[in-house]
């Protein structure tokens, strides 16, 4: 299991751009690494994924075209930049590591405790 803990969200009007990090306790390097969001009243939604061993990356239609996952070198800290924000991309923004490929939640083991971000 790993550590995960996420920072850089905050409050932008639309159009704006944020980008989250996720810094991992230790090294993930065969991890899939995940972020997800979850609005009030909504479902916890898959939003890209990165398999770190060979940065091949999954990103969600919903956001495709405006968000991209990547990691660092070190293989410790994942990102997310979010481009051309909406008010509906707001939500908490979690990251996760896990051993399966996909966006389904339930594939994920560890998780950090989520940073939120706001569009308005």
């Amino acid at each position: 299991h790993v550590q995960l803990v996420e920072s850089g969200g905050g409050s932008v009007q639309a159009g704006g751009s944020l980008r989250l990090a996720c810094a991992a306790s230790d090294n993930v390097s065969k991890y899939y690494m995940a972020w997800f969001r979850q609005a009030p009243g909504k479902e916890r939604e898959g939003v890209a994924n990165i398999y770190t061993s060979d940065g091949s990356t999954i990103v969600a239609d919903s956001v495709k075209g405006r968000f991209a996952i990547s990691q660092d070198n070190t293989k410790i800290t994942v990102y997310l930049q979010m481009n051309s924000l909406k008010p509906e991309d707001t939500a908490m923004y979690y990251c996760a590591a896990g051993w399966r490929c996909g966006l389904d939640s339930m594939r994920y083991d560890d998780w950090g405790q989520g940073t939120q971000v706001t569009v308005s």
